[in-house]
């Protein structure tokens, strides 16, 4: 496995990263709205075995001292290899000094705490789908 690590949104192909978060199982739009907010980001990880991407991952922020961090995806078959946390730790280089939130699939909370992170009792959401989201809310 040779992984290499792409951090720059040009020749990206917005239906394969569409295509992988309907795969694992999470939130995902149009291949257009994927470039529009991986653009938009901060700081964006796409991970490459070969020339197969295998992984991503984005984060906002102001730079400062706020970030979170979105849409880390790692295909099935390339689960398992270590691609989550290349992705992680490339985004967290970029966002030193910050408090960073992220959503976590269920079930993948202790991975995130390898890093640091701990569940939060004070979050609060307001959805664009409520309904799509409610299994997600307490």
């Amino acid at each position: 496995m040779e992984l290499k690590i792409v951090t720059d949104c040009s020749g990206i192909d917005w239906s394969i990263i569409a295509e992988s978060l309907r795969k694992v199982g999470m939130a995902y739009h149009s291949p257009e709205v994927h470039k529009r907010a991986f653009e938009a980001s901060y700081t964006t990880v796409f991970i490459y075995d070969g020339s197969q991407l295998t992984g991503f991952g984005r984060a906002i922020s102001d730079g400062e001292y706020q970030g979170a961090i979105y849409d880390v995806a790692v295909l099935p078959e390339a689960q398992g290899k270590g691609i989550g946390k290349v992705i992680i730790q490339t985004i967290l280089a970029q966002l030193p000094n910050c408090n960073i939130i992220l959503y976590a699939t269920p079930g993948m909370e202790g991975f995130y705490k390898k890093f640091g992170f701990g569940v939060m009792t004070t979050g609060m959401a307001v959805f664009t789908n409520p309904e799509a989201m409610r299994k997600f809310t307490v």
